[in-house]
């Protein structure tokens, strides 16, 4: 079992990556937004009752996923309400049971970020989609997040999401090593 833990800011593609890097790997496509936006219509995003169900949540289905050896791929926005040790905790919970995490980045510079926040796509799942707020939040930072491991990190402002998950593909037909890739 393999776990794509895909990560990258907002808007840098990742759900449009993610869904078609499972249309080539067959593996299952679990993205953030299916649980924030379930907790979410209970709790206040960032509440502790959130948080906590928010991380148990991911980690259940992770374990879960790992025991029955269904691979997947998770996309990841990370910011200053998720535990600051989420994936090791992950790595913990998938390795346990015979599983194993990629960690793939996907970087988008501001300009580019900004440009796409407010685009309709991302109206589905309750993404933030209001450049103002996104600046705001840069400020407060509210993105701020300890560095993520990566195999590799394809910087989406300068390919197409189908390149992008050709070239994830690639990496994980590869042999895993911990070194990053360019």
């Amino acid at each position: 079992m393999e776990l794509v833990f895909i990560h990258g800011p907002a808007a840098a593609g990742k759900l449009t990556v993610a869904r078609i890097l499972a249309a080539r790997t067959g593996h299952a496509l679990f993205h953030n937004h299916l649980v924030v936006d379930a907790v979410g219509a209970v709790f206040p995003f960032g509440s502790p009752e959130f948080r906590g169900l928010r991380e148990a949540f991911w980690l259940q289905t992770f374990e879960a996923a790992a025991r029955a050896g269904r691979s997947l791929i998770f996309t990841f926005a990370p910011e200053a309400t998720v535990a600051p040790d989420f994936a090791d905790a992950v790595v913990r919970t998938v390795e346990a049971v015979g599983g194993r995490v990629r960690f793939i980045a996907l970087a988008c510079p501001d300009d580019e970020q900004d440009r796409r926040i407010e685009a309709s796509s991302r109206e589905a799942f309750g993404k933030l989609r209001s450049l103002d707020l996104l600046r705001t939040l840069r400020r407060q930072g509210a993105f701020d997040y300890p560095e993520l491991p990566a195999e590799i990190v394809l910087d989406t402002s300068q390919m197409s999401p189908e390149s992008a998950a050709a070239r994830i593909a690639e990496r994980l037909a590869a042999p895993c090593d911990d070194a990053p890739q360019a």
